[in-house]
């Protein structure tokens, strides 16, 4: 039965979030179990995709994005894939009706990081931005509102918002292994080389204006996604606020991280102010 092979291929889709993701997976699990399921879709296709262009070195990537890509349009248009993270992915897509174009500028932004090192312009790092990451948030977006059209209109700026500032997040935490594993430098007008508190600064108030506008949505989202989506927020608000208080040379030195028991705390925390009401 095709049902055996679509309940393998969510799983997939959920293994792949717990295995490259803790903090996503906390967040997912806070979500109603309704709509969990399509969330853990949409985040095991983006990161296969992520993965072609960031890790997959000993390959031509090229090669790999395209098979990737072919596949993926083939998965869309019947319906069914071979490849589970496909399969599971076509399953959200066709139920929520996620409009194409947010797939396609998706797969146009991770394209752009096989051969792009550095945007030079904010118009460039506005685009990769939207379609790394804006674009996802609306992905999301379309399962949490569940076909509601006027309220995904209405939360659609402040789900780009989140997006970009969980985006600028990853960023701003991995400068060193994006410049020098990867050779990527996304933010325009900064010297990564002597990058400074002035530059870092510049780059946490637009983090932070992002988060403003974000959270304007997240308190009029409806029930089931919340919580997930709060504790998301938390958590990312969390790491900039260590990011802020973290010297730039350490920045470019060291991965900032979480550790699970602050992890734990946000979410009891987060817990606590939607109980009473306070999100």
């Amino acid at each position: 039965m095709k049902t055996i092979f679509d309940n393998v291929s969510y799983s997939c889709s959920k293994i792949v979030t717990e295995s490259y993701s803790t903090s996503f997976t906390l967040a997912t699990k806070m979500l109603a179990t309704s709509i969990r399921c399509d969330i853990y879709n949409i985040y095991g296709f983006v990161r296969f995709a992520d993965e072609i262009v960031d890790t997959f070195h000993s390959y031509d990537k090229e090669v790999l994005f395209n098979d990737f890509e072919d596949q993926l349009e083939k998965a869309l248009t019947d319906k069914i894939s071979l490849n589970p993270i496909l399969n599971s992915f076509q399953h959200t897509y066709h139920k929520y009706g996620i409009p194409h174009h947010l797939v396609a500028s998706f797969m146009k932004s991770m394209r752009m990081d096989l051969a792009k090192k550095e945007y030079r312009t904010n118009a460039e790092y506005k685009e990769y931005i939207y379609g790394s990451a804006d674009v996802v948030g609306l992905m999301c977006l379309c399962v949490f509102v569940n076909g509601d059209q006027e309220k995904y209109e209405s939360l659609k700026e402040s789900a780009m918002a989140l997006g970009s500032a969980f985006q600028k997040v990853n960023f701003l935490r991995d400068l060193k292994d994006d410049y020098e594993l990867l050779e990527r430098s996304y933010f325009p007008n900064t010297n990564l080389l002597e990058l400074d508190e002035a530059s870092k600064k510049r780059i946490v108030d637009e983090i932070r204006a992002d988060f403003q506008l974000g959270y304007s949505g997240i308190v009029k989202l409806p029930a089931e996604a919340k919580f997930g989506v709060y504790t998301a927020y938390k958590y990312y608000n969390k790491l900039l606020q260590k990011l802020q208080k973290t010297p730039p040379l350490e920045i470019k030195n060291t991965r900032i991280r979480v550790p699970n028991y602050q992890k734990f705390g946000l979410l009891a925390k987060s817990y606590v102010n939607y109980k009473l009401q306070l999100v």
